[in-house]
């Protein structure tokens, strides 16, 4: 059974640093899309940043530069990190980590909250 665990979400102020990560569980995973969305109060949910199974990493535009996705692999669990710099009062959501390897394997977390103040 395919489970993602969201963690490191907290209170920060602008400017600084955090990490979020999600221990994935349940599946090697090698065939998967995985990344991160965000999901800020009374918007959608947007993608952030993600990695294909073939290693190619996208961010979004609002992220470049500031977030960093990596991910480690072991057996039958994957942990993917969003390690985020410089962070921005726009930068506050809910961060929800995605696997995905076409229907029905389709995955999400709980989601953790980050929050930046200003």
């Amino acid at each position: 059974q395919v489970q993602l665990v969201e963690s490191g979400g907290g209170l920060v102020q602008t400017g600084e640093s955090l990490r979020v990560s999600c221990r994935a569980s349940g599946d090697t995973f090698s065939r998967y899309d995985m990344g991160w969305f965000r999901q800020a109060p009374g918007k959608e949910r947007v993608p952030v940043a993600n990695i294909t199974w073939t290693g190619l990493r996208r961010y979004a535009d609002s992220v470049k530069g500031r977030f960093t996705l990596s991910k480690v692999s072991a057996g039958n669990t994957v942990y993917l990190h969003l390690d985020m710099i410089n962070l921005k009062p726009e930068d506050s959501a809910v961060y929800y980590c995605h696997a995905r390897h076409g229907p029905p394997y389709d995955y999400w977390g709980l989601g953790t909250q980050v929050t930046v103040s200003s």
